[in-house]
């Protein structure tokens, strides 16, 4: 078991490999056991676990789990972009004349603790054709930075999440 490393890709035995994690940290606890701290690779978690109840997945388990996740998401965003052209709460009708329309939505100001839910965040706002600025900030500096960001920006939503 001492195999496992920083980066690797595991699963919990306790809980059924239910979860796919990417080890953050190795921790040596004073008794001399081995602490793992670990990060969801698909789901925003963070947990930690003891390194003898921990396994490696394999590299096509994982590439089925990504595209599983991927092929749920895209189906989200079809479903979401559908119902949000029948929402009016979400878009604004721009009408241009001569029998155009153009849809506005509302500006979404986005802080986020975590680098790379940053970036999916924004290829998502992107894909439903949302007007997003999204910002990686950590957390301990959101509540110093918001106020600037607000004013700056002028959104009609704001989102913070969490690393």
């Amino acid at each position: 078991m001492d195999k496992i490393k920083k980066g690797d890709i595991v699963g919990r035995l306790s809980y059924g490999k239910d979860i796919l994690f990417k080890v953050d940290k190795v921790i040596k606890k004073s008794n001399g056991e081995k602490l793992v701290i670990l990060k969801g690779l698909t789901i925003r978690i963070v947990a930690d676990a003891p390194l003898d109840d921990l396994v490696v997945i394999e590299k096509q388990r994982i590439m089925n789990n990504m595209r599983s996740i991927e092929t749920k998401l895209e189906n989200r965003i079809k479903k979401c972009s559908k119902d949000m052209i029948e929402c009016t709460g979400l878009f604004t009708r721009k009408y241009l004349g001569r029998g155009k329309v153009q849809e506005v939505t509302g500006k979404i100001l986005h802080l986020d603790g975590d680098k790379k839910y940053s970036s999916k965040s924004m290829k998502h706002y992107n894909k439903l054709g949302l007007t997003a600025i999204v910002k990686n900030v950590p957390e301990s500096k959101q509540p110093y930075v918001v106020v600037d960001l607000l004013n700056r920006y002028s959104p009609d939503i704001l989102v913070i999440t969490r690393s």
